[in-house]
């Protein structure tokens, strides 16, 4: 295992000059203006040419330049599809590939967070990984008494890195503010580093794992493994043997894909009802099909307190989007802090452009598919379209970060998975204010 802090110096040139490139293109986009080429199309190059190499540069990083990438899909309504696949692609290859770290090192871990008799604990314990992910890798083992657990141990330094590159990344501030200008990037960045450093905390990662096992203990749907034990860079979980529901979106058939879709919406959707939690890293790899047909839930780094449920306006706006109602959604979203003050919108044109993305809360069953996600996508991303500039024109507020990438990530794999699930019954159900 490489020390992820050894090239610090390397990473940090790397990441730094992104702003060098950025400045260089304004340069060259200030000529073309200069020369008589149309300023909003200048605009719009300058746009996909800093995106393209931001994502092309964090997706070869790992660390915090890669958590940092992960939760980048506040831009995605403004990028092209052909350009987010490769940086998708590279994210999986480095953590499908991520070096294991020695077992010494694996030792050294465990004696430093459970003591020097860790073995005790455990019947067997098996050195070689099962998993890997960006800050740590998962190891099998049997518990004293017999039951199969989960042995998440963070890489040493991870902390450092992580941080270091998101510290590196906010001072970029400027540079991502032009891919989307409507959008107040600075609180976020602070927003995603304080949710980053919970994340290097997996005794916070154990306490929200408990909460969501209470919540779920002996449900019908959901398998939420209960901690054993936990310490501030081991944690240590039951073993969930089922398959991970990227097989259901690679071969599943089409009642697996309506049965796990409905499942996965409707742990999302219910988390912040009945854990006052919202489970925050909506990829497959998180959810276990279990052989009882249940979901199971892993992974509780990123998660977005919610204690009194997910936010009244949010049932409310979409409810009025329904309605029609363009001039009480725009003063909606501006008091939320979507859209910024001194931001002009023609509110009709605005609800034009977003209302396709409450068409599912229209319909009793919902078919979310590939082609139905692209076109949308496409539609906001094409500065022909006169719907392209109500995306730039959307700020993220902080306190919504973690609750527009669960929701906009969990459309994008029901999308995946094909399925058809009970779209509204469910926002019915679980999202405040919905109803009138």
């Amino acid at each position: 295992m490489t020390d992820l802090p050894r090239r610090a110096v390397t990473r940090g040139a790397r990441l730094a000059a992104l702003p060098l490139g950025y400045a260089g293109r304004t340069a060259i986009g200030f000529g073309k203006k200069v020369g008589g080429k149309n300023a909003e199309l200048v605009a719009t190059e300058i746009q996909m040419r800093t995106a393209e190499q931001v994502f092309k540069t964090l997706g070869e990083l790992k660390g915090g330049a890669m958590k940092f990438g992960q939760a980048m899909s506040i831009f995605e309504v403004a990028l092209p599809e052909e350009m987010l696949a490769p940086y998708r692609a590279t994210l999986t290859k480095l953590q499908d590939a991520a070096p294991p770290m020695p077992a010494d090192t694996v030792h050294k871990v465990l004696t430093e967070s459970l003591g020097a008799d860790w073995r005790e604990r455990f019947s067997e314990f098996h050195d070689k990984p099962a998993a890997a992910a960006s800050i740590g890798q998962v190891h099998k083992a049997v518990w004293h008494d017999g039951r199969e657990v989960a042995v998440k141990i963070q890489y040493p330094g991870a902390g450092k890195a992580l941080m270091g590159d998101l510290n590196q990344v906010s001072r970029m501030a400027r540079m991502f503010a032009s891919m989307s200008p409507g959008l107040d990037i600075k609180p976020l960045l602070d927003e995603l580093k304080a949710r980053a450093a919970e994340e290097l905390d997996y005794l916070t990662e154990s306490q929200s794992q408990r909460q969501f096992a209470a919540a779920y203990e002996g449900d019908e749907d959901f398998v939420v493994p209960h901690v054993l034990a936990a310490a501030p860079t081991v944690v240590i979980s039951e073993w969930l043997e089922g398959r991970s529901l990227s097989t259901i979106i690679s071969d599943g058939t089409q009642e697996e894909r309506d049965h796990f879709g409905t499942l996965y919406l409707r742990f999302l959707m219910s988390g912040p009802g009945r854990a006052g939690l919202l489970h925050s890293d909506p990829h497959p790899g998180n959810y276990r099909v279990m052989p009882d047909g249940r979901l199971g839930v892993l992974d509780f780094g990123a998660v977005a307190h919610l204690p009194d449920g997910l936010p009244d306006a949010m049932g409310q706006l979409l409810r009025i989007a329904l309605e029609g109602d363009a001039h009480s959604v725009v003063d909606g979203l501006r008091d939320e802090g979507f859209i910024k003050a001194g931001v002009d919108v023609d509110a009709e044109q605005f609800l034009q452009a977003m209302r396709p993305f409450a068409e599912p809360a229209e319909l009793e069953y919902f078919h979310f598919n590939r082609e139905w996600m692209r076109g949308h996508f496409t539609r906001l991303s094409d500065p022909r379209n006169p719907d392209f500039a109500a995306g730039f024109k959307l700020n993220l507020p902080p306190q919504y970060m973690l609750i527009h990438r669960v929701w906009l990530g969990g459309i994008g794999v029901l999308s995946q998975m094909d399925a058809t699930v009970p779209m509204r019954g469910e926002l019915e159900r679980w999202l405040p204010s919905f109803t009138a």
